[in-house]
């Protein structure tokens, strides 16, 4: 797991190993089971709606399929100027 701007800063980590259970299939529920590993999480992820996630660095919507993904990002929503 890959966390940037508030995301990291709630959690408290840039990045950490996880090894979620078979019933996290996509990246809504990896981010619900990722809220519950510690109050930071929870605060972090309590908005999914307003997370970005990646998949092995390319951008995926939060119903994406996990599959043998080795990276997952979290981040704000990115913008331009």
């Amino acid at each position: 797991m890959l966390y940037f701007a508030w995301v990291r800063e709630g959690v408290g980590s840039g990045e950490e190993q996880v090894d979620p259970p078979e019933a996290v299939r996509n990246v809504a529920d990896l981010i619900d089971w990722l809220a519950q590993r510690s109050p930071g999480h929870a605060e972090a992820l309590r908005e999914p709606t307003k997370l970005r996630a990646a998949i092995d660095q390319r951008f995926a919507p939060l119903d994406a399929l996990l599959g043998d993904a080795r990276e997952v990002a979290l981040f704000p929503p990115v913008t331009g100027g």
